[in-house]
């Protein structure tokens, strides 16, 4: 087709149609002025830190005062201190408390007030002192170290402090994960176990040097600001003691022996009757109990096979309680005490202590079931000759014969068959008798261990 024969554009009719209005333009943005952050608040990646939420973390501070009130002047002694470089909370020995702002933001109220509960122990429980001596007597000082002592800590802490309105934090080690059971303390747990299956997945555990003795580069010191001296430390810790046997029936059993121990620690009997306990409990030999940890020596005749050892039987214990007028009550429930650890010194075996009370005359040795509830009968003379006497005609025959009195009494003669150990109530030094003021005391034959009793 040529370009003559090609259709013209369609003719239309009426007038043109007008143009479009343009839009306005936006008007100008006002121009903000770039204020600089504070210095502080911008992290290394440029972007703003997280402040720290005090307001919640005071309120999880009340839930706790509310759930558990017998901890209330330990859990307001703390200071807040903000640290970004701390990995949840921890305290120092100092009763200050550092927080990570993160970790606030992160945790519900309710856990929040579990991890003061939990810091807080770490305190009134004196791990920092007792991981200290536990480091300085095994010489165990690395960060490895460090780690262990800090999850026995929490050990002894997490099996008892959650329930009845503290639900239990994520992530809180519990003795069930090494299957050891509840109640023990933190050295029981360090004895027990090496803890190395926990620790690759718990690196990231850190308390702060108030659970394990070991200061941290955050911390601030003895000569830093808030720091509690010894003094007020100790009185913290006094007041929540009291709290306790005030209103027993508001803690667990291990605050209330706790509360008991506190300002009156009781030997440390594990060591005093360590070579009854090292012979009879670590000795290959004739037994009842098959272990694990030495195989039998025949197990070389059965290949592939580990066969058990047998073991024998934890130390048997009599304890003799000096009952007389010359005792008085408050040294009787120390007495008490001393049976109590007495008890956990042989493995918990309860079966394995007799309590005896002697004044003048012995009584019926009793077993141990709780070491409260143990009747101690008296208030006469004394003379723990025939409290010796009744303890070797038990039978099974005792391994080890422990004695608590004031020392004014007459001693056997003869040496008995077994190990003896004597803790003697504090006395002047003039001596005191219930008919002769004058009347010093003979002193504890040489073939038995003697010690003080607090």
């Amino acid at each position: 087709m040529t370009a003559a024969a090609r259709p013209s554009a369609p003719y239309r009719k009426g007038p043109l149609p007008l143009p479009r209005p343009m839009a306005p333009p936006p008007p100008p943005r006002p121009v903000r002025a770039t204020v600089p952050p504070p210095p502080g608040s911008v992290g290394s990646s440029g972007r703003p830190r997280l402040p720290l939420d005090m307001d919640k973390l005071l309120a999880a501070r009340l839930h706790a005062v509310k759930v558990r009130p017998y901890l209330a002047g330990a859990l307001f002694a703390l200071h807040v201190v903000e640290d970004r470089s701390v990995p949840t909370m921890a305290v120092d020995a100092y009763w200050r408390c550092y927080v990570s702002p993160g970790f606030v933001a992160s945790t519900p109220v309710e856990e929040l007030a579990g991890v003061w509960v939990h810091e807080v122990s770490h305190l009134l429980r004196d791990h920092h002192g007792r991981g200290e001596r536990y480091a300085k007597e095994h010489g165990e000082h690395g960060p490895g170290e460090r780690l262990r002592r800090n999850i026995a800590a929490d050990f002894e802490i997490n099996d008892d402090i959650y329930g009845d309105g503290l639900p239990r934090p994520a992530g809180a080690v519990l003795p069930s994960m090494l299957r050891l059971p509840d109640g023990l303390l933190m050295e029981e747990y360090l004895r027990r176990a090496s803890m190395s299956g926990l620790a690759t997945d718990l690196a990231w555990l850190d308390c702060g040097s108030g659970a394990d003795g070991h200061e941290r580069p955050w911390e601030l010191g003895p000569d830093g600001a808030h720091a509690l001296s010894r003094q007020q430390r100790d009185a913290v810790r006094f007041r929540v003691a009291e709290g306790i046997k005030g209103r027993p029936g508001d803690a667990p059993d291990g605050w209330r022996r706790w509360a008991e121990e506190a300002f009156h620690p009781p030997q440390p009997w594990r060591r005093l009757l360590g070579a009854a306990i090292r012979s009879a409990a670590g000795a290959p030999g004739v037994g009842e109990n098959h272990s694990y940890r030495r195989p039998s020596r025949r197990s070389a005749s059965v290949p592939r096979v580990v066969l058990p050892s047998l073991r024998r039987m934890p130390p048997r214990v009599c304890v003799v309680i000096d009952t007389s007028g010359s005792v008085s009550d408050a040294e009787l429930g120390s007495a008490l005490l001393e049976v109590a650890a007495i008890s956990r010194a042989v493995g918990g075996r309860r079966d394995l202590v007799s309590v005896i009370s002697c004044d003048a005359a012995a009584g019926v040795a009793v077993p141990l079931c709780r070491a409260e509830n143990i009747p101690l009968v008296g208030g006469g003379g004394t003379d723990l000759r025939s409290g010796f006497t009744r303890a070797l005609r038990t039978r099974p025959r005792p391994d080890v014969i422990v004695v608590l009195t004031d020392g004014q009494t007459p001693w056997p003669s003869a040496q008995p068959p077994c190990r003896t150990v004597v803790g003697l109530f504090p006395r002047p030094v003039g001596g005191m008798d219930e008919e002769d003021p004058d009347h010093v005391p003979d002193t504890p034959p040489a073939w038995a261990r003697v010690v003080t009793l607090a």
